[in-house]
């Protein structure tokens, strides 16, 4: 199986109708491999342990006030484009509902009235810190933080490789 059939540069709105055609293609069959389902897993337990510690150093009450009140600009519109094929089919193996429309039309289509609607993140929407939240909180907080999501990524990236490399029955 390739997971090539859209490109980086292809319109989001194609990479996601892919990412759904082929889960319900394929998505059973991807489930049914242990490696897969143990990563899904690990990934989950990752994300939430990054999750939670962004919320606990204020991160995700930087982020929320910028949005509320200075409109926000890390999850601005065209970020989606960012995200590929896969990285959008690995959300839907992990029972992520994918928005049909903007809530925001200046902002992320992936961007929901309560954050981010994916559960796995580009690694630019899992690295980036913008200014206001390098001003206000402490580094070492920052770099435990750093330690957390590089488990996150590192699974993701497992991921993906394990999903590019399964033969998939059809």
């Amino acid at each position: 199986m390739s997971i090539t059939k859209v490109t980086l540069q292809s319109p989001i709105e194609e990479k996601i109708a892919w990412a759904e055609v082929f889960y319900r293609k394929f998505g059973e069959n991807l489930l049914k491999d242990k490696t897969i389902t143990l990563l899904l897993y690990k990934l989950k337990n990752a994300i939430s342990v990054s999750r939670k510690e962004m919320e606990a150093i204020g991160i995700t009450d930087i982020c929320r006030e910028c949005e509320q009140l200075d409109g926000g600009s890390c999850c601005g519109a065209g970020l989606e484009n960012k995200y590929n094929g896969s990285l959008i089919l690995i959300n839907l193996l992990l029972n992520v509902k994918l928005p049909k429309k903007r809530y925001n039309p200046e902002s992320c289509l992936f961007l929901g009235k309560t954050g981010c609607s994916l559960m796995s993140r580009h690694v630019i929407c899992v690295n980036y810190v913008c200014k206001k939240i390098t001003d206000r909180i402490d580094p070492r907080k920052i770099i435990s933080l750093r330690e957390k999501e590089g488990e996150e990524l590192n699974t993701l990236f497992l991921l993906h490789e394990r999903i590019n490399s399964c033969q998939v029955k059809g």
